[in-house]
């Protein structure tokens, strides 16, 4: 019994102590929030009228399910929430004071749209705020208020973050102001890979964050602004331990362009992209998945003057290396137009490097429609049944030389991709194809197991599709 009440008391010393050794690691944050938390700022944006407030509802709807920005008009009411009253919609965010004589930054969807910004001081003070300018790519906001000798915060530098950092965030969830959480980087240079902010490399932490964090300061441990709290992901609403941060180095570029200019400049060298998964490695003889696969080039651009070709694969730009096509458009939204930058390309089994002068993104981008139809009936290998377009139908999609309409796909392999009847093909591999004949001839020497790229027109959108040659007689 001694010796079983020794063991047990030794037993409970050691985890005693490797308890407190732990502990002891531990980072304090009491002085880093005593120092920056006065440069935090609760936000308050009013929306009047009716039109503003259904805008307002809608605001989840223009944002991918499962990425639900932490400040939404659509909230309930009570602490943090959004109350509507008498047509007035009022929402809430955060923002950090980054000179004393009054700058504000904090997110555009914050105070998109807003017809009065009013800003809370730390010492419980009210101020009117401007709009001095907005940019919705990188989803940052510059406001001004009257005042002089604010706290401010220190500017640090976002490239020097690594995955298993700590930072901190300050804020005001559900307007409970100067809210602390901590957590760590968890990965560096995340890419949604879609339309919204496809420009920012965005920081990803652990940091429970909520609505109403918009727009508030991630700091690292020696107290500077590291990121902008953006988004979180989440199916509720609420943090689930991933949140997003806009690094503070495309954030402040944002702010010296909007004070300069009123507007954001960005780089853009005229090409769509894609990912490459494992099929179409094959079918384009790399030697691995990876990089950006060109599906479209846009007419007189950049990559046009390049001799950049639709089928390439962009394996690095300016020496960054291209691990997935999201990592192409920060890497040249962020370029200075007129720079020059070397694009390394993957093209039919050889490596190359071309120089390309990056040219400057449009301020509006106009939309493109179109509809298809037509008669004639083919079939081939892959099971894809196509059709010529008419002259009509060129007309209205733009095409000359190339595209035929798929009308019905019969092969079980390809009926499991991406295509669809109505899609456009326009191109075997790299072989442009005009007619059902000129389709049909492009496939007739695959082999089975082979894997086929179709270079295809959706809507607005162009992508290779990666389509299986079937091994065996296949069943519809």
């Amino acid at each position: 019994m001694y010796k079983t009440m020794v063991s047990k008391t030794l037993i409970f010393l050691t985890l005693a102590f490797v308890s407190a050794g732990a502990w002891a690691d531990l980072p304090d944050f009491t002085q880093l929030v005593e120092k920056n938390a006065p440069a935090v700022v609760n936000i308050q944006a009013t929306h009047n009228g009716d039109s503003s407030a259904q805008g307002a509802d809608t605001e989840d709807q223009d944002v991918p399910e499962i990425f639900k920005r932490f400040f939404g008009p659509g909230g309930p009411g009570g602490p943090g929430g959004h109350p509507r009253i008498s047509g007035t919609q009022v929402s809430l965010g955060s923002g950090f004071v980054i000179s004393g004589d009054g700058y504000i930054l904090t997110n555009n969807h914050v105070v998109d749209g807003a017809d009065q910004v009013v800003v809370r001081l730390s010492d419980r003070r009210e101020l009117d705020a401007k709009v001095v300018g907005t940019d919705a790519e990188s989803d940052i906001a510059l406001l001004k208020v009257n005042a002089t000798g604010l706290p401010t915060v220190a500017i640090g530098d976002s490239n020097k973050l690594k995955p298993g950092q700590w930072v901190v965030a300050i804020g005001s969830p559900f307007n409970f102001d100067h809210s602390v959480t901590h957590g760590v980087i968890s990965y560096v240079g995340r890419g949604f890979g879609g339309a919204d902010q496809q420009y920012v490399p965005f920081i990803q932490t652990d940091v429970p964050i909520n609505r109403g964090n918009s727009g508030g300061p991630l700091f690292n441990l020696d107290g500077q602004v590291v990121g902008v709290n953006s988004q979180i992901y989440s199916n509720t609403g609420s943090s689930v331990g991933i949140s997003f941060a806009i690094p503070i180095d495309i954030a402040m570029n944002t702010v010296d362009q909007l004070k300069a200019s009123g507007h954001v400049s960005r780089g853009m060298i005229g090409v769509q992209i894609q990912n490459v998964d494992r099929a179409m490695a094959q079918s384009l003889d790399l030697p691995r998945s990876g990089g950006a696969l060109v599906n479209k080039i846009t007419p007189g651009s950049a990559s046009e003057k390049a001799d950049v070709h639709v089928g390439d694969v962009i394996l690095s730009y300016n020496g960054h290396d291209i691990e997935q096509s999201s990592d192409l458009p920060p890497l040249v939204g962020n370029t200075k137009p007129g720079t020059k930058a070397e694009l390394k390309l993957f093209r039919d089994g050889k490596t190359m490097t071309v120089p390309v002068t990056v040219g400057e993104l449009p301020q509006d981008k106009a939309a493109l429609a179109s509809t298809v139809g037509g008669e004639a009936k083919s079939s081939n290998p892959l099971g894809i049944v196509v059709e010529d377009l008419t002259a009509e139908q060129r007309k209205q999609l733009g095409l000359k030389d190339q595209g035929v309409v798929i009308s019905d796909i019969k092969g079980a392999a390809a009926r499991r991709t991406a295509l669809q009847p109505g899609d456009v093909v326009l191109m075997v591999g790299r072989k442009p194809v005009k007619t059902t004949g000129e389709f049909d001839g492009a496939l007739k020497d695959v082999k089975p197991g082979d894997s086929v790229m179709l270079l295809v027109r959706r809507d607005d959108a162009t992508q290779f599709v990666a389509v299986p040659v079937p091994k065996g007689k296949e069943k519809g």
